[in-house]
């Protein structure tokens, strides 16, 4: 371990002698702009394709993330491990802190992430894994939000003329493939897969998403006509060839580029919240699939669906860090939700009946 563990000897353990390009990447994230910069050129256009729907930032950036590529730092810190949501299993994330610091550790890929007010470093084999580099990203956005009266919602959501949704559910239960089977009916657009941030406000509540792309396992490209072209029809069959628990079960993420898939400009940043989907489903039920509107004040059981952690890179306003023990604010969802129509799904898990229905409830 360093004899002297500050800001600075953190970063230059993440940075080391890295030279960065003269180039960098400008985003503008609806009013909050950030300039990303790195010592490898290929890592930064490989962000700018995954990135290229957002407008570019403006020349003076609100924060500068860098991400060095290099091979796995051994950084000497002594992680403590951060404690996995309920229903997930293994080892995922560490961390260490200092007053006014914290290096997040992906145990799997043994990349480094320095978060901090003056520096946010990712260090690593960044390209190999640039999802982890756009999560990064992403959880820049997600502090800004949070700091500004944004809720974080685990959901995926939707906009209809104007008009956004939001969708739910415990885990695995089906929200990205249920998102995507209606993000192919003409006219909706897609607003986010994972993370939804909501606002109440004078005029409605508020919508927004993360500049995050849909995310989906096999089990969801082989039923999905609009999907099919990720993966080759040899693959396809396959795959439809494994038993449906088996195919269930597989983890083997692909990313859906949405403006290639659907169309271009089906991406918008923000939206007027009319409605939440909370998926209450089984897999193996007696029960026909049913859409019924509640009360979260009296079904708080739901909440969980809907309530998702900051996560380890969430920093406070007064520089301290969210902790994995922390309980959530359970008041600020009911609050944030109060004048939102919030439907259960219950009964048996019926992906093409329920996009159905819902169309014809909520589109018309």
């Amino acid at each position: 371990m360093p004899d002297i563990i500050d800001i600075t000897s953190l970063a230059h353990t993440l940075q080391g002698d890295a030279e960065l390009l003269e180039e960098s990447l400008d985003l503008d994230l609806g009013g909050y702009t950030m300039r990303i910069r790195s010592n490898h050129l290929p890592l930064l256009e490989r962000l700018a394709v995954y990135f290229a729907h957002l407008a570019p930032g403006t020349s003076e950036a609100d924060i500068e993330i860098v991400a060095i590529e290099s091979d796995v730092v051994n950084s000497g810190l002594d992680f403590i491990d951060w404690a996995r949501e309920p229903g997930k299993t293994g080892r995922k994330d560490a961390y260490f802190d200092i007053p006014g610091a914290r290096v997040v550790y992906k145990v799997r890929t043994g990349m480094l992430f320095l978060q901090s007010e003056t520096s946010l470093i990712a260090a690593g084999p960044c390209v190999d894994n640039d999802n982890q580099i756009i999560n990064y990203i992403n959880s820049q956005y997600m502090n800004w939000l949070q700091k500004h009266g944004w809720v974080i919602c685990h959901a995926s959501g939707l906009v209809y003329n104007g008009r956004g949704f939001g969708i739910a559910g415990f885990s695995g239960g089906g929200k990205s493939t249920l998102m995507l089977h209606l993000l192919g009916h003409q006219g909706m657009s897609y607003l986010t897969n994972d993370r939804l941030f909501i606002r109440s406000t004078p005029a409605g509540v508020l919508a927004r998403g993360i500049p995050k792309l849909p995310r989906v396992n096999p089990g969801t490209i082989v039923h999905d006509p609009n999907l099919f072209s990720l993966i080759p029809d040899q693959k396809r069959e396959s795959l439809l060839a494994l038993p449906v628990e088996e195919l269930w079960e597989m983890e083997d993420k692909y990313d859906v580029y949405v403006d290639k898939v659907y169309g271009e400009g089906r991406i918008v940043n923000e939206a007027p919240l009319s409605a939440f989907l909370l998926l209450n489903w089984q897999r193996v039920s007696e029960e026909p699939l049913a859409i019924k509107q509640v009360d979260l004040n009296q079904r708080q059981d739901l909440l969980g669906t809907v309530m998702k952690s900051p996560g380890p890179f969430y920093q406070y306003p007064d520089g301290s860090f969210h902790q994995d023990d922390a309980t959530l604010d359970e008041q600020a969802y009911l609050d944030a939700l109060k004048d939102v129509a919030v439907y259960e799904v219950s009964g048996r898990i019926d992906f093409h009946q329920l996009a159905g229905r819902w169309l014809e409830q909520f589109v018309g």
